[in-house]
């Protein structure tokens, strides 16, 4: 049942119209006064438990703003920050952040085979799929499916969202759906070293 809810998801996110395209990374820097303090101000955090935005992609950034802003994805750091902007400014923001250069964080060395080997050939025995398919070789994303850019992300951001999909915390919009798929089979053991690898991928 797991594997048809992935592939339903994986469809649905290929064949669905893009929901993003017109936003001003202008206008958008203008607006990102406020979002300075957690993810800096190009969208590189230096806090490793807020996430880096820069170059995430922009449908994946408009689209989780919106989660946000609608209550369907929790956050407690940005608990109202969202209310008073408009559908116009979330993609300005978006656009913003998508167009800032992303940074590498540096993987940690342990374990970090056991994450590339993972993030390129998945687990067979276990049924995790490579995480290449949708976040690229080289952790660039797929911007048009609506995929963020992984690399460089801080491991400590990406292990708490691995678990998070585990969990079925994180559960809005069809990449959760993907996502908690994916994170169900994955051992703590192999959340950490994917999140270490990823930090460091270019």
């Amino acid at each position: 049942m797991k594997k048809i809810f992935f592939i339903y998801g994986l469809a649905v996110a290929f064949l669905a119209p893009p929901a993003w395209a017109d936003g001003d990374a202008a206008a958008g820097k203008v607006k990102t006064a406020s979002c300075v303090g957690c993810h800096g101000s190009d969208g590189n955090s230096a806090i490793a438990l807020f996430p880096r935005l820069a170059g995430l992609g922009e449908k994946y950034l408009i689209a989780q703003l919106r989660h946000i802003k609608a209550g369907e994805r929790a956050i407690v750091e940005m608990t109202g920050l969202l209310d008073s902007l408009s559908d116009q400014d979330l993609q300005d923001i978006a656009a913003y952040y998508d167009s800032q250069k992303r940074q590498l964080s540096g993987a940690k060395k342990t374990d970090s085979k056991q994450g590339e080997n993972l993030y390129r050939a998945g687990n067979l025995k276990t049924g995790v799929a490579a995480c290449i398919a949708c976040h690229s070789p080289s952790g660039a994303g797929n911007n048009p499916a609506g995929y963020p850019a992984l690399g460089g992300q801080h491991a400590e951001y990406t292990e708490k969202q691995l678990l998070a999909y585990r969990r079925g915390e994180r559960d809005s919009g069809t990449n959760a759906t993907i996502m908690q798929g994916v994170a169900e089979a994955l051992s703590d053991k192999e959340i950490k070293a994917l999140a270490n690898y990823i930090s460091g991928l270019n």
